[in-house]
């Protein structure tokens, strides 16, 4: 920096950079849209899948917009912001991340064109304000309110959700499944519902294929029996879950006993069994066939548990407790004195099976289930975990539908009738603010533009004949990618929830009126460790102030 009178005056710290005005936004935007460019060929049932390798060798392959922007390892300050709303978009409706930032990314590009003809940004920010208003309103106004019991309507959407991933061939019968899961774990309240998707477990086992992939009315753990003794099955079986240890407890600071004479060795032995056998009589007593403890087990607990003969599991984690007594209706016990007949759980089945190589114990048959499992098989790891990313978008875009039950066609068909409506109402704007309003038009039309490049059509083409359609009438006129032409979505049950598209543009608009304010953008230098003293105990004392 200098004053007026062209003295340098040092204000920043050695090494720091400075960018202003327009070279700023610049490097912003285009930082911004390098990170638009590399999820945009993935958006639709068309679009391409990206491998990401990282820095231990791990691959991932994924056509998720969130799980790919997660993995890469994003330095600049601007294309963190985009990785932002992706990783935001996914935790709040699960599904829309690819467009959310393919949409920040047009509209961004849109903005530079109106700045470079020297609109101001701040009249930028304002057109697209207006502009993301009016659009929420259009498609509130376009929405198709539903029954969020109709389970065609619903599996119609969490179909649509997975049409555009790998599990595409499977994805009608996935969606059955996942729909059937959130609607046993829905919960009724002040005329909606509410859905917690922590209460559906997502367990996955590479091994036979897509189609094996089962809803289980219940839990799966992956642990096994834990003594060889003990029955493998319990047919209506009772349920005790317990939170606290069947072992002896150990003092907690350093004890001795003398003992004397061998008698009382024997006597503290037998001391010792007796307070283990009066706990597993304890819940024998009450008539459970089956205990999930979330401690350990004594060797000897483990002995009389089989004698009596109780199926048993240990070391339960503690979330998987709590979906256990949602399931079975049990009630977890902490202390052990006071398990009671009504604290039982029941399910139809508790069986120990074999998954692959693995010994893995399914609860089965609950009655009404508030916790359930979706048992994901496929060829590979790889596919496995690419399925299991593509179901928890279904069943966020089913929880979505559940919560707030409206829904609009897919194929960019919403985006085309905003992008007409926005068209028409814009010429009512005064001033710049217009031109800022039209050009968010044209941004968004970029989502139904890209699912069409992405599906090989003439994107020209497409965009004449989309605004003819809609300029007819025909508001669910979109890309009918997997046809490869514009047609009727609303015909082809391609349905995406209203939510989601809400989502979309409120995180798109955020990002990109965020972005548009800064005109400054001041970076420090690296700050350099003091050179240490030399000697022994300088040098000593150098490192420990390191350490602290």
């Amino acid at each position: 920096m200098s004053s007026s009178g062209g003295q340098p005056i040092l204000i920043l710290r050695e090494g720091s950079s400075e960018t202003k005005g327009r070279d700023a936004q610049r490097n912003n935007v285009v930082a911004a849209r390098l990170i638009s460019e590399i999820v945009r060929t993935s958006l639709g049932p068309r679009g391409m899948d990206k491998m990401l390798v990282d820095s231990l060798g791990d691959v991932t392959i994924t056509n998720d917009g969130a799980t790919m922007l997660k993995e890469i390892d994003v330095q600049h300050p601007a294309a963190k912001m985009m990785v932002e709303i992706a990783k935001t978009t996914d935790n709040e409706v699960g599904d829309g991340t690819t467009t959310a930032v393919v949409l920040a990314g047009a509209l961004l590009e849109k903005a530079q064109e109106l700045i470079d003809k020297d609109v101001h940004p701040t009249i930028v920010v304002d057109g697209y304000g207006k502009a993301s208003d009016r659009a929420l309103e259009i498609l509130k106004n376009i929405g198709i309110k539903i029954d969020p019991t109709d389970k065609q309507a619903v599996v119609k959407v969490a179909t649509t959700s997975m049409m555009t991933k790998l599990v595409s061939d499977e994805a009608i019968d996935l969606a059955k499944l996942v729909v059937d899961a959130v609607s046993m774990i829905a919960e009724k309240s002040d005329g909606g519902y509410k859905v917690d998707i922590d209460n559906v477990k997502l367990e996955k086992k590479p091994g036979g294929s897509l189609a094996d992939t089962k809803l289980i009315k219940g839990i799966v753990l992956d642990k096994e029996v834990v003594h060889s003794g003990m029955p493998k099955v319990a047919k209506s079986a009772k349920i005790a879950l317990v939170n606290s240890a069947l072992e002896i407890e150990k003092t907690e600071f350093s004890a001795e006993i003398r003992i004397n004479d061998p008698l009382q060795m024997k006597q503290f032995l037998e001391e010792e069994n007796r307070i283990l056998k009066g706990m597993v009589d304890k819940i024998e007593n009450v008539g459970a066939t089956v205990l999930f403890c979330q401690k350990g087990l004594d060797d000897v607990a483990q002995h009389f548990l089989a004698k009596a003969g109780i199926l048993t599991v240990r070391r339960v984690k503690e979330s998987d407790m709590t979906k256990l007594a949602k399931a079975t209706g049990a009630r977890i016990v902490t202390n052990l004195e006071d398990l009671m007949k009504g604290d039982l759980g029941s399910a139809e089945l508790v069986e120990e099976r074999k998954v692959e190589e693995d010994k893995w114990v399914f609860v089965e048959g609950c009655k009404n289930p508030k916790a359930v499992t979706l048992l994901i098989r496929g060829g590979s790891q790889r596919v496995v975990d690419e399925a299991e990313r593509s179901m928890h978008d279904a069943i966020m875009v089913t929880k979505d539908v559940f919560e707030y039950p409206y829904i609009v066609a897919g194929g960019g068909a919403p985006e085309s009738e905003v992008a007409h409506q926005l068209r028409e109402w814009s010429n009512k704007l005064g001033g710049r603010e217009q031109l800022a309003a039209q050009k968010f038009a044209d941004a968004i039309e970029t989502i139904p533009l890209t699912l069409a490049e992405n599906a090989g059509m003439d994107t020209i083409d497409t965009q004449v004949e989309l605004r003819a359609k809609h300029a007819d009438g025909k508001k669910w006129y979109g890309v009918d990618a997997l046809a490869g032409v514009v047609g009727d979505l609303q015909a082809k049950n391609v349905y995406d929830p209203l939510k989601v598209k809400e989502q979309v543009i409120k995180a798109a608009v955020e990002v990109t009126n965020m972005l548009l304010r800064i005109d400054d953008v001041i970076a420090s230098g690296k700050t350099k460790a003091p050179p240490s003293p030399p000697g022994g105990m300088g040098g000593m004392g150098g490192g420990m102030g390191g350490e602290f």
